[in-house]
C-alpha cells in the first residue's frame, strides 16, 4: 500500500486531507522511525512498516481515538508530552495560557508557581523549563499524575516540576505560598455531554466536565480559596470555556482580583482570564 491510499483511509472516514496527511506523517514518524525529510528524500518504507501504519490508520479511522493517544505523545509549545486517556490532550489554545503566564512570572521576578488540575503536567513543565519557577503541579488523578511524572522525567526537571494528588487545595499546605496560580480546569457543562464529538469522547471525563450548569465549578472552587495561597501582588491565570469570561471575571473580582482581563486565541474567542490579588 502506498503513503496516499493510507491517506484515504483517514479522508474516506471524514477527517479533512491536510490533517490526515499531518496524521500519517505522525504514524510514519512514531512507528517507522522515519521523519518527512526521509520520505521528501525519497527514502522507501519496507513493508512491514507499511503495514504498520496502514494498521494504525485503519484503527484510527474506524475508532476515531486521537492520533496522540494511538502514539502516546502529543506536540506542546515545540515538545512532545507522553499523553494517555487518563490525560487530555494538550491543545493551541493552553500555549497562549503558558505564554502569558510565563510573561508575567519575567516581569514580576516570581519564584513560585501552583498548576492546579495538572493532568499531563504540560503546563507546570514548560514554566519550570522556561522560567525560574519551581512549579506544583495538583491534580485529583493518580493516573494523570503517573503521566506528569513521566514528563517532568523526560525534561529533567528534577525540583522544579514537582507534583502531588489533591483534590484542589486540599493537599496544599497553608504554609505554602505561591506568586501565580495557573489552571486549565474542567469546564465543560455535563448538559454538552451528548454533543461532543467523537475524539473527545476518549479524554477523561473527571478533566472535561463540571457537575453545575454553566461550567464554573472549579473556577469557583480554585478562586475562592486562592488568596490564602497567594502572596499579596500575585496572580491567577485561567483558560476559558467560550462564553464564560463574564461569568469568570465577576468570580474573580468577588474574591478580591483587580486589573482582570481577558486574551482571545486566534478564532477570536476570550480563552485567558488573569487578575492580580491585590
Amino acid at each position: 500500500m502506498l503513503i496516499p491510499e493510507i491517506v484515504k483511509i483517514l479522508t474516506d472516514a471524514g477527517i479533512e486531507e491536510n490533517e490526515a496527511n499531518i496524521e500519517v506523517k505522525l504514524l510514519i514518524e512514531h512507528f517507522c522511525g522515519y521523519s518527512l525529510v526521509d520520505i521528501l528524500m525519497g527514502k522507501k518504507l519496507p513493508e512491514d512498516k507499511l503495514k504498520i501504519v496502514e494498521e494504525k490508520a485503519k484503527y484510527r479511522a474506524s475508532t476515531k481515538q486521537p492520533i496522540q493517544y494511538i502514539i502516546g505523545q502529543a506536540d506542546f509549545m515545540g515538545e512532545k508530552f507522553f499523553v494517555n486517556p487518563s490525560v487530555l490532550i494538550p491543545r493551541d489554545e493552553t500555549e497562549l495560557l503558558v505564554r502569558k503566564a510565563i510573561e508575567v512570572i519575567e516581569k514580576n521576578n516570581f519564584k513560585a508557581a501552583l498548576d492546579m488540575c495538572t493532568g499531563s503536567g504540560c503546563i507546570a513543565c514548560m514554566i519550570a523549563k522556561l522560567t525560574q519557577c519551581q512549579v506544583i503541579g495538583a491534580d485529583i488523578s493518580s493516573e494523570a499524575l503517573h503521566t506528569a511524572f513521566s514528563n517532568m522525567e523526560k525534561f529533567e526537571l528534577f525540583n522544579k516540576a514537582i507534583f502531588r494528588k489533591s483534590d484542589v487545595y486540599s493537599k496544599i499546605r497553608d504554609d505554602e505560598k505561591f506568586d501565580i496560580i495557573v489552571s486549565n480546569p474542567p469546564y465543560v457543562a455535563p448538559k454538552f455531554k451528548a454533543e461532543i464529538q467523537k475524539e473527545v469522547s476518549f479524554e477523561p471525563e473527571l478533566a472535561l466536565y463540571t457537575s453545575d450548569e454553566k461550567g464554573l465549578e472549579f473556577y469557583e472552587k480554585i478562586t475562592k480559596d486562592s488568596p490564602k495561597f497567594l502572596n499579596t501582588g500575585g496572580y491567577l491565570l485561567f483558560e476559558l470555556g467560550i462564553g464564560q469570561s463574564r461569568d469568570v471575571a465577576e468570580i474573580m473580582h468577588n474574591y478580591g482580583f483587580k486589573d482582570i482581563q481577558v486574551l482571545k486565541d486566534l478564532a477570536n474567542i476570550d480563552r485567558v482570564i488573569f487578575g492580580r490579588l491585590n
